[in-house]
């Protein structure tokens, strides 16, 4: 199991050293960009997640919860390894914003809220390198874990098959949800709360590491 912890739980005043404490342990720094439209709440965007990358070394996993994600995905000063993900629910054509992210050098995720049936991204499975499973509605972090997003991640896996694609999930994760997300089938697993919201960050991850054996 892959995991990639949310800056969206960290302390924004001390952004780069809150990534920087969690890369030991961390597959990817997961950025979460909201537009106040596609979620009811602003985060960060290109110009903040930019600033961030000098001195860190992990590849950033974006996740776009906006409207126009090709318009914005391209302003992202992305690196080999990275990963943007967008929702299929948002405005843009899914297949041309896949194409503008792989243009720019970064795999393409797609994800989808938890009412949007699961089907709805199969169409686009032999194309992206990510598909996210929303475990709360997106939006704000420390929401609680929605306990159906196990079965939508067992029929994902299920039609994902033997694709080389990441089956990632995200929103109220702890320790306690680890075992069955991994035994339906996630492979990457996105994490705020439980990780920043302890004094002890390394301590935190370890423990949903341990939880996925």
């Amino acid at each position: 199991m892959k995991l990639s912890p949310s800056l969206l739980s960290a302390d924004f005043g001390k952004l780069r050293d809150e990534a920087r404490a969690v890369e030991p342990l961390a597959d990817f720094l997961h950025l979460d960009v909201m537009d106040g439209h596609f979620v009811p709440n602003l985060t960060f965007g290109p110009p903040v997640a930019n600033a961030l990358r000098p001195g860190l070394t992990r590849p950033f996993d974006i996740h776009l919860m906006i409207d126009r994600p090709l318009v914005y995905a391209p302003q992202f000063a992305l690196e080999p390894g990275d990963l943007v993900t967008f929702h299929v629910e948002a405005q843009d054509d899914p297949l041309a914003t896949i194409a503008a992210i792989r243009s720019a050098g970064a795999g393409a995720g797609i994800s989808l809220r938890p009412g949007t049936p699961i089907d709805r991204v199969f169409p686009y499975l032999d194309r992206v390198d990510l598909v996210l499973v929303m475990s709360v509605e997106p939006g704000f972090g420390g929401r609680t874990f929605r306990p159906e997003a196990v079965g939508r991640v067992r029929t994902l896996s299920r039609e994902i098959g033997q694709r080389s694609v990441l089956l990632s999930v995200d929103g109220g994760i702890g320790p306690e949800h680890v075992p069955d997300l991994v035994a339906a089938g996630a492979t990457l697993l996105v994490a705020g709360s439980a990780i920043f919201g302890r004094p002890d960050r390394l301590a935190a991850m370890r423990a949903l590491l341990e939880a996925a054996r």
